[in-house]
């Protein structure tokens, strides 16, 4: 499969690859350092604060809160060049989105097609190579390495919010943790922590799902879950958490191993989403609550045709998943067999659609999806026909009813309005939320934290 990503012209390549590697042997720390910044500012949007992260840290960083806004523009910005724009550029007036529907129409077309730039992180030298490999054999070969060893992160930041509401931001991680690995020691001990230190949040859903590997969480409700795509999670693969008021989570990657598991050469491999779903005005300043999901009553999976589907939330085929959602979504986990076809029935009101590519492609009437790339459907028809690629295909559907109200995402807030978000940061700067604490705190100590400062909205009336 490998074989056949590699470009026609791939002879006349391999004097550019023997370049390059000695140039990765070279430069490739460095570049992971540079690189490495811009991870930063990713991990600082999402935490709401630079890490790493002092036991008693309160102060936020002040360019977080200019985050999504401006992150969106950097990562858009930094796109690799050579990534086929299929469609035209991005829309700001919400044209499509507020279009009426054509006389008749009944399949969804696509809109257009983006690709976001994938950072490199957990390890980010394994990403820098990855994007020196993609310069030499192109995408699709540099996609499977990264499926193979991890190193990179996907933020995609829709922008402007409401063109894509209630879908706030996509993440795709792909990461492993090696134990012989010393660099990785010195990494977690003054560099970047492996996973999310406690951060605040208020006003949407995270619906975090796990393809490989799994999350210990804990937080500010004093509620302590260990998650994932593995044995000892017990089939719990994702969390829907509704931050509502306020509340501080961390979510570190559990790398341990199952009974009689990996071994001291075998790295713990962790892949997941993260989505930021937004909820009504009318739902923002509830109580927050969290809950797991998996396995056959909460997450059903559908064979059909060559297809899988896992129906994370909303519904398919006349069968519907156990999340609790505040509005009219639909999240599916979809897998294809090679050129197998896959139907979805769509409501009239579910105006936005978006499908993310983890492998293969797809084609939706004309349009190739190529891997890790971002297709955005058209509010038009109740049908969604999708073709699988030569690879077969692997994709996550969002769909959903958009909340058509006015959206403010700054760091790790979600509001209708500016003046909201600065209430929010004031509420956490004053505890309200509770208070971070040290990712390195053990249970005992976290609870007592936690009994000390708790999240004062687990009981608003």
């Amino acid at each position: 499969m490998w074989r056949d990503a590699m470009p026609s012209k791939f002879p006349t390549r391999v004097a550019r690859a023997c370049i390059c590697l000695c140039s990765i042997i070279l430069v490739s720390p460095i570049d992971a350092l540079v690189l490495q910044g811009r991870t930063n500012s990713y991990y600082s949007t999402i935490c709401g604060y630079s890490a790493p992260i002092s036991r008693h840290t309160t102060r936020l960083n002040f360019g977080v809160r200019q985050l999504p806004r401006i992150g969106a523009t950097l990562l858009r910005d930094s796109v690799e060049q050579d990534s086929p724009r299929l469609h035209g550029g991005f829309q700001p007036d919400n044209s499509i989105a507020n279009a009426a529907s054509p006389f008749g129409r009944t399949h969804r077309n696509v809109a257009r097609v983006e690709k976001f730039a994938r950072l490199p992180v957990w390890p980010a030298w394994n990403g820098a190579v990855i994007f020196f490999l993609s310069r030499i054999f192109g995408q699709d070969f540099a996609a499977k390495v990264e499926d193979f060893v991890g190193g990179r992160v996907c933020p995609n930041f829709y922008n402007p919010p409401e063109s894509t509401s209630p879908f706030i931001m996509l993440v795709h991680h792909r990461h492993s943790f090696a134990p012989w690995d010393p660099i990785r020691y010195f990494q977690r001990a003054f560099i970047l922590p492996e996973g999310f230190p406690s951060h605040p949040h208020r006003g949407f859903i995270t619906v975090t799902y796990i393809l490989k590997g799994g999350f210990v969480h804990r937080d500010s409700l004093g509620v302590k879950q260990t998650y994932g795509a593995e044995e000892r999670h017990g089939g719990k693969h994702t969390q829907w958490l509704h931050t509502g008021a306020g509340m501080l989570h961390e979510e570190m990657f559990d790398t341990e191993p199952d009974k009689g598991g990996i071994s001291f050469l075998q790295p713990s491999s962790q892949e997941l989403y993260q989505l930021w779903l937004n909820v009504p005005s009318s739902q923002k300043m509830t109580p927050p609550e969290v809950e797991l999901l998996g396995g056959e009553e909460d997450t059903p999976v559908i064979f059909e045709n060559g297809t899988s589907t896992i129906i994370i939330a909303g519904g398919h085929s006349g069968i519907e998943g156990a999340a609790k959602a505040q509005s009219d979504v639909t999240i599916l986990h979809v897998c294809m067999d090679v050129e197998s076809l896959w139907n979805h029935r769509l409501p009239e009101s579910h105006r936005t659609v978006i499908i993310y590519m983890r492998k293969g492609s797809v084609s939706v009437g004309e349009t190739l999806v190529p891997v890790h790339h971002t297709a955005y459907m058209d509010p038009f028809g109740s049908e969604l026909v999708i073709k699988a690629g030569e690879d077969g295909a692997d994709f996550l559907l969002m769909a959903g009813e958009p909340l058509d109200e006015p959206v403010s995402a700054q760091g790790s807030m979600v509001m209708n309005y500016p003046n909201e978000i600065n209430k929010a940061y004031d509420d956490y700067q004053m505890g309200k939320m509770g208070k971070p604490w040290d990712h390195k705190l053990s249970d005992d100590e976290w609870l007592e934290h936690i009994r000390k400062y708790p999240s004062e909205y687990t009981n608003i009336q």
